[in-house]
């Protein structure tokens, strides 16, 4: 699966950006779809991440009740709407494809994960 991302730029605190994720629809036998982050020294963390055949959502603790993840209609596009953004979601946003187990936060380890975007660049000042 190739994964394109795009959307990222600048945005002051409290700003919002939406962020999506063009998916090949060959090889498409992912089970879930996901947004990942990673701050400069820092390690990628899962924000947040979709069933692409039931849309289960689930969220990072960090991100609950400010972003939400959804699908396009064709279910080969992904998005990541963000809202009340804080310095602190500052980072290189990644879109991942797999079949992560979804039992004890599996779901938010990168090895789980078997296709991924390029990344998109998200700076909250």
């Amino acid at each position: 699966v190739q994964l394109v991302e795009s959307g990222g730029g600048s945005v002051q605190a409290g700003g919002s950006l939406r962020l999506s994720c063009a998916a090949s629809r060959d090889k498409y036998n992912r089970n879930s779809l996901a947004w990942f982050r990673q701050a400069p020294g820092k390690e990628r963390e899962g924000v947040a991440r979709i069933g692409r055949f039931n849309s289960r959502t689930l969220y990072a603790d960090s991100v609950k009740g400010r972003f939400t993840i959804s699908q396009g209609k064709a279910k080969n596009a992904l998005h990541l709407q963000m809202n009340s953004l804080e310095v602190e979601d500052t980072g290189m946003y990644f879109c991942a494809a797999g079949n992560p187990s979804l039992y004890h936060g599996s779901w938010k380890v990168p090895a789980e994960y078997d296709d991924w975007g390029q990344g998109t660049q998200v700076t909250v000042s």
